[in-house]
């Protein structure tokens, strides 16, 4: 069914119905901040940054295994047409089992397990499958069919894992279980004597692909005014809090527009233009899975700034308020270098001074805490600001 395929003079802007996909992930975002707060404020956890970063931990592998789904379905609808009925009805079925994964998000590691593992299994085989059974004498058909093989063996380490009482046991199969499946897509899902795909010559909507990117930064950071607004009315609104909320509003707003100048401009001419599309796609999808987590560590930190504005920070509080816009400019470094082939100065000086603050910020209250690293986001906002004064767009890196 070749048909399937998204051809090349059809619209490249994402359809309504990916933009319908994506509400979901508003609340699996939502669900993921959650677990994140809640790990910060047992007692034991937020006493020390080793033991938050632990506990963390199994926060990352639910949020890593929903952001594959997401990033397969974004490259699902830019290979294939998202106009076809039949691929409708694929990115339907996984909006829905998405959904099911956010609501498992909260007993993931507990009485939900199997349902969160099964989901997730039945999402990448079942959606594999599909393309197998229905990409009949075209290349892409043997691109499915290796996945399928490694979706297979992941399978085994999900299911396994949920099945077992102790998180140490089921932590680590399912970190296994991660790793055979973004190991099986960064090296083309080999499999002996069958060979491997190469992404280069896959079918790869530049512009399409760079809007579905922008529009997951976009779900993130609503997601995060979402957060701190309902946050706010869980508790008495004072001039403490409210000034919590309007920190958090700042650096929501700094954090897009650190996005979105220069590099996110021309994030689609990039993919276009570039000798290899997939390859480049992937780096950029290496670049927005940082950024996302940055900006997902960020409203947590807001949220544990409007839980105790005016309290002492403990030291994993501190690491989640300075932590997050750290990692977000790492990610938006990354994104610059796929962009430009360099990386503005502003940025790197930003992560260093973050990690600078964090020993002298212990014990000040949050509400500080948080002003200071709205400050320096502010710092590389103006930055690029001056910097961009009289200059025209600058182009996309040569292909590459």
């Amino acid at each position: 069914m070749a048909n399937l395929l998204r051809k090349r003079e059809s619209p490249q802007r994402p359809t309504f119905l990916e933009l319908f996909f994506d509400l979901v992930y508003v609340f699996a975002l939502t669900r993921i901040v959650h677990e994140l707060v809640l790990d910060y404020t047992r007692g034991h956890v937020a006493e020390t940054l080793t033991t938050s970063l632990s506990e963390n931990g199994e926060t990352l592998l639910l949020f890593l295994a929903l952001w594959w789904i997401w990033a397969q379905t974004a490259w699902t609808t830019s290979r294939y047409d998202p106009f076809q009925p039949a691929i409708q009805f694929v990115v339907l079925a996984t909006m829905f089992g998405s959904l099911l994964l956010a609501v498992a998000i909260s007993g993931a590691l507990a009485e939900t397990g199997l349902l969160f593992a099964s989901t997730y299994v039945a999402i990448q085989v079942g959606r594999t499958l599909f393309f197998v059974l229905t990409l009949r004498g075209h290349d892409l058909r043997r691109v499915n069919m290796l996945a399928l093989v490694w979706f297979g063996m992941s399978a085994v380490p999900w299911l396994t894992g949920a099945l077992f009482a102790s998180e140490v046991a089921r932590n680590s199969l399912w970190t296994l279980a991660l790793v055979i499946d973004y190991l099986g897509g960064r090296l083309g899902w080999p499999v002996p004597r069958l060979g491997r795909s190469q992404v280069s010559p896959w079918a790869v909507a530049g512009e399409h692909l760079a809007e579905r990117y922008w529009q997951l930064v976009i779900v993130a950071l609503g997601e995060t005014i979402l957060t701190s607004g309902s946050s706010l009315l869980r508790g008495p609104i004072v001039a403490e809090r409210t000034l919590a909320l309007a920190l958090s509003f700042l650096t929501t707003v700094l954090l897009w527009r650190i996005y979105f100048y220069r590099a996110g401009q021309i994030l689609g001419e990039a993919i276009a233009a570039s000798a290899n599309p997939g390859r480049l796609g992937r780096s950029v999808e290496l670049s927005h899975l940082l950024m996302v987590s940055g900006i997902v560590a960020t409203s947590a930190g807001s949220e544990l700034v409007l839980i105790d504005p005016t309290g002492h920070a403990k030291p994993a509080w501190v690491g989640a308020i300075l932590g997050g816009p750290a990692l977000y400019l790492a990610g938006r470094s990354i994104f610059e270098h796929v962009a430009f082939t360099r990386v503005s100065w502003p940025r790197p000086i930003g992560i260093l001074v973050l990690a600078a603050m964090v020993p002298v910020m212990i014990s000040l209250p949050p509400l500080g805490v948080a002003a200071a690293a709205a400050a320096v986001l502010m710092g590389v906002a103006v930055s690029d600001a001056i910097r961009a004064h009289g200059r025209p767009l600058e182009q996309a890196s040569p292909p590459r």
